[in-house]
């Protein structure tokens, strides 16, 4: 029986090695805000945490990790303003609970959010798409890299703190300081209507408000309340890598 020469199976290994490489889907984390963030990711029920679910972030840097095999599916934000007293870690918005690495726990609104449902393998394609449903804290957008077809990029880049309406205000947890988040119109006046909830929770009774559309004028490619327009999930097939940038 003839030997397959040894640099043959090297070669066949690395072609492997490649082909695993090239098949595999990353999230990258990128801050270009001139301060440190701290990203927090949170997988919907049933899907593994990533990256133990937080982490600090310095100015101009990014942190890329891979999606599991076949499905993920959760979301993204940045938590602003965390610090660590009195043996107690903290943050101004989007805190989750008071612990670095969130593993598992969702986080305290407003924040902007990056939604994924992910497929790569037999059927590799991405969904993915900006809410600021729960409010705004940071600019954020979606850039997906090698995809096929029509792969937008989504989201909002205007700093939405600078003009927030009054009662949208959000000083911290404490309810003072700089503004550091703009509320939903729900997280503000807690009405079915705002919240679309109740007899409001269909597409038919659920509408948007000026609250909404304080959010919606600037930042037209976001989820803006619960029963927004479905089609602001966007559909990229076989991307390589999904980039949510914090600040421009």
């Amino acid at each position: 029986m003839a030997l397959i020469p040894s640099f043959s199976l090297l070669s066949f290994l690395a072609i492997l090695t490649l082909a695993q490489a090239q098949s595999e889907l990353f999230l990258t984390v990128v801050n270009n805000c001139p301060f440190t963030i701290w990203p927090a990711v949170l997988p919907n029920h049933g899907f593994p945490v990533l990256e133990k679910g937080g982490f600090p972030l310095n100015s101009l840097t990014h942190r890329s990790f891979p999606v599991p095999n076949t499905h993920w599916a959760g979301r993204i934000w940045a938590r602003t303003g965390c610090t660590y007293s009195n043996g107690r870690f903290s943050c101004a918005s989007g805190d989750c609970g008071g612990r670095l690495e969130c593993n598992g726990l969702g986080g305290q609104i407003p924040a902007t959010l990056a939604q994924f449902s992910i497929h790569h393998g037999n059927r590799d394609h991405s969904a993915y798409g900006v809410s600021l449903v729960d409010g705004f804290n940071l600019p954020m957008t979606i850039t997906p890299h090698q995809g096929k077809g029509v792969c937008p990029v989504v989201g909002c880049k205007p700093n939405l703190l600078q003009a927030c309406p009054e009662p949208l205000k959000f000083r911290g947890p404490h309810g003072n300081g700089p503004v550091v988040g703009c509320k939903s119109g729900c997280a503000a006046f807690n009405t079915d209507e705002l919240c679309c909830r109740n007899h409001f929770n269909s597409p038919q009774t659920c509408h948007e408000s000026s609250y909404s559309q304080y959010f919606k004028h600037s930042c037209p490619s976001t989820a803006t309340y619960a029963h927004d327009t479905p089609s602001l999930m966007h559909d990229c097939a076989a991307p390589r890598e999904l980039k949510v940038i914090f600040c421009h």
